[in-house]
């Protein structure tokens, strides 16, 4: 049977009078590769962020690896998150630091050897494809090699979850495709995937579990779902 990984326990968050999601009923397994669909505003992001425990709910109770995190004290937040991966649309990505060195900073915080990291930053970026790329900066690159890095920084730690939030969001089709060849590749070494997205054609084609939002309620959640717009 498998793990529960990620569960929301009647979660709402409001942001002043705004009430961003509501009351939302949520298990995703270990492993899973799950789409948060639906329209900007809808609360997409704002589940992601409340799993990275970015700020807490108003209400209702957030487990991780089973345990609530609203008891996560301040000073365990970063080992908590190196359990986590993120992926933005905007990549955040350091300007004044290469590709290798935005690879690399992932693994400095978590204490290992320069000799660790050169073998682990060269690993990750030959088998991401961008390698060659490696002393350039980030407005060196286009747009794909840019997310390939994000991603790369992301997972080199070993997430057991990556977060993606509309990572194909600024990218052209064919570029979009192999973002989601990586992130599908990521997933099969059995780390659980959830991505916020917009794109209607690889929510349709790749057939994975879809959870529907809107006004911030969870309104379908399928197995193996289709973007539906209503």
């Amino acid at each position: 049977m498998a793990q529960t990984i990620v569960k929301f326990d009647q979660v709402s968050k409001k942001y002043g009078n705004t009430l961003a999601v509501s009351e939302i009923n949520l298990e995703v397994e270990a492993g899973e590769f799950i789409f948060l669909v639906g329209p900007s505003g809808a609360g997409k992001s704002t589940l992601l962020r409340l799993i990275a425990k970015e700020y807490p709910p108003s209400s209702g109770k957030i487990f991780v690896f089973e345990k609530d995190i609203s008891k996560i004290k301040s000073s365990n937040l970063p080992f908590y998150r190196r359990k986590l991966g993120f992926v933005f649309q905007d990549f955040k990505l350091l300007d004044d630091r290469t590709v290798f060195e935005n690879v690399a900073i992932a693994l400095e915080v978590r204490g290992h050897s320069d000799e660790q990291i050169a073998k682990e930053v060269e690993k990750i970026l030959k088998l991401f494809e961008i390698w060659p790329k490696r002393n350039l900066f980030p407005n060196q690159l286009s747009g794909g090699e840019g997310q390939r890095t994000a991603i790369a920084r992301a997972i080199i730690g070993k997430p057991d979850i990556l977060l993606a939030d509309e990572p194909t969001g600024d990218l052209d089709p064919q570029t979009s495709w192999g973002v989601i060849q990586l992130l599908n590749e990521i997933n099969s070494w059995g780390t659980t995937v959830m991505m916020a997205t917009h794109n209607v054609e690889i929510v349709n084609t790749l057939k994975r579990r879809v959870v529907s939002i809107r006004d911030g309620k969870i309104i379908k959640d399928k197995k193996e779902g289709r973007y539906e717009i209503h």
